[in-house]
């Protein structure tokens, strides 16, 4: 009988690439009679049920610095974020309550936000007619809450899904934004059915084996999907991805069996506000946390810097379409063309 520690071994020495059968583009198994649209549009519904307590994700960690402000409108709201000298995370509006200069182009001195029109200083303590909003960094997202916006029962911090030990892992957050309100991003991820149909150049041999009924409850309410991540021409990783709704804006994708097991793909719709055409806006913060249990992926665990571009770059690319996607569903839903 080979030991624990051999069958470690020997999933460290396998390789975790397999041969496509690598059929054409269009001579795969149409997946729209699985794809029903009661099934997604029962588990956004179930999504958009669950608690968010007022908490919206603002920017990945590393983008709110203690040198500069960091600037974003959430809900129509602009909010204004900063660090104070020991990292703390702390943000608050973006108007000045002065004269309404923008915040967000004014400076960081001595972890005081300073305005850049009259030299108003404002600290994670407030100001004269300016007081902080909530904020919570989780390592990999800075958070805020807007109680004026999410108009619920505000919770203490927000929902942050479980990811794999930062310290063993490599964490990027890529950001776009599109013409689309945070239904429509999630319902995007809510289909899996359209992996390799719709991103044929990253995904192959997609199937779903596991879909919430309409009914389904809490136990049941998640979708599992056998799917090969292509890597080289013909070559891909096959993998089984578990995803779920922890709350209304955000889809998280688990790496459940095979390479990379543990690791996570976070997609965090943020409302934006509108446009100059009244249009809404949304923001798309996908947040990667890869994982990997073999000794390779620990030695480059000191790369992580080189190799966050690359996360960034590839997460980008499918939201290319991505946002397509939902924009058009936008635009249906809009104009009273949406099927069913």
């Amino acid at each position: 009988m080979v030991g624990h520690s051999g069958r470690n071994r020997a999933r460290n020495r396998a390789s975790p690439f397999r041969r496509l059968r690598n059929p054409e583009w269009a001579a795969q198994k149409g997946t729209w009679r699985s794809a029903r649209p009661s099934t997604i549009a029962a588990a956004l519904e179930r999504a958009r049920a669950r608690p968010a307590g007022n908490w919206f994700v603002l920017a990945g960690s590393r983008q709110v610095g203690n040198d500069e402000p960091f600037t974003r409108t959430i809900g129509g709201i602009e909010v204004v974020a900063w660090r104070t000298p020991d990292g703390g995370l702390h943000a608050g509006p973006g108007i000045c309550p002065h004269l309404g200069a923008p915040l967000g182009e004014g400076a960081v001195d001595r972890g005081q936000l300073v305005c850049r029109w009259h030299g108003l200083r404002l600290t994670e303590r407030g100001g004269p007619g300016w007081t902080p909003f909530p904020t919570h960094d989780d390592g990999v997202l800075a958070w805020v809450r807007l109680d004026s916006v999410g108009g619920e029962r505000p919770l203490e911090s927000p929902v942050v899904p479980r990811r794999p030990a930062l310290r063993e892992s490599i964490a990027e957050v890529a950001t776009t934004a599109g013409v689309c309100e945070p239904d429509d991003i999630v319902a995007n991820r809510l289909d899996p059915w359209h992996g390799s149909w719709f991103h044929p150049y990253s995904f192959a041999e997609l199937s779903v084996r596991h879909a919430p009924a309409v009914d389904s409850t809490e136990e049941d309410d998640f979708f599992e999907v056998l799917v090969t991540f292509k890597v080289f021409p013909g070559v891909g990783v096959p993998v089984t991805a578990g995803f779920t709704c922890p709350e209304p804006r955000t889809v998280v994708m688990r790496i459940l069996e095979g390479e990379g097991a543990g690791s996570v793909v976070e997609t965090h719709a943020t409302p934006l506000g509108t446009d100059s055409r009244g249009e809404p806006r949304t923001a798309v913060v996908e947040a990667t946390v890869a994982h990997s249990r073999r000794r390779g992926f620990r030695a480059v665990l000191p790369a992580a810097a080189l190799l966050r571009p690359l996360i960034r770059r590839v997460a980008l690319r499918l939201w290319v379409d991505d946002l397509a996607y939902a924009q058009r569903r936008y635009e249906l839903r809009s104009t009273g063309r949406f099927p069913g």
